[in-house]
């Protein structure tokens, strides 16, 4: 009797673990949602750098805006910075990054992002966090009053994604959800 009931409390967790397992684990479904919304998050930076890099843009405004973009990362994350006749990458913490962006001593910026694309499909990590990358295309254009377009640069960049499972409270029960943080963003190329 006592192997029997053993074996029905072992069945049991055996069934509840499998349980907690696949609320972890990715369905085709879920995972094409957070594909998107991952993605959405990029274009989302992408439009932050945009207006914060304008010059005409209010200085509250950009800080508003930075404010934005920054919530877009994870803690510590870093932005790389390149010029196209120095072989040297720069990296700047998130914060640090838009604020130098704000500084840069052109007249006008006009910042664009295209060919955002995954490289790399979500890869599952020990710790139950998904992790992984896509790719965008910069380009980057600085003018000055005297003498139109001074700089142009085209600049291959990979921003590293975040997936992790999270809870939150709501009308007193625990609602479980999967969020997507951006990491760093590391250029691979500039030309």
């Amino acid at each position: 009797m006592n192997r029997i009931i053993s074996a029905i409390i072992l069945v049991a967790m055996f069934a509840g673990a499998n349980i907690a397992i696949a609320q972890d684990n990715l369905s085709p479904q879920r995972k094409q949602a957070i594909d998107s919304l991952a993605l959405e998050k990029v274009r989302d930076l992408s439009k932050y750098i945009s207006i914060i890099g304008d010059k005409s843009t209010p200085w509250s405004d950009a800080q508003r805006v930075i404010e934005r973009a920054v919530e877009l990362f994870m803690e510590n994350s870093e932005m790389g910075v390149s010029r196209k006749n120095s072989p040297d990458v720069s990296y700047y913490k998130v914060r640090e990054y838009f604020d130098r962006l704000m500084q840069l001593n052109y007249n006008k910026v006009k910042i664009d992002w295209y060919k955002i694309q995954y490289v790399s499909d979500l890869v599952r990590q020990p710790d139950g966090t998904y992790v992984g990358v896509i790719t965008i295309y910069q380009r980057f254009q600085g003018y000055n009053k005297e003498n139109g377009l001074v700089y142009e640069d085209t600049t291959k960049k990979d921003i590293t994604v975040y997936v992790k499972r999270k809870e939150t409270q709501i009308g007193g029960r625990l609602i479980g959800f999967w969020d997507v943080m951006l990491g760093d963003i590391r250029v691979k190329e500039t030309k």
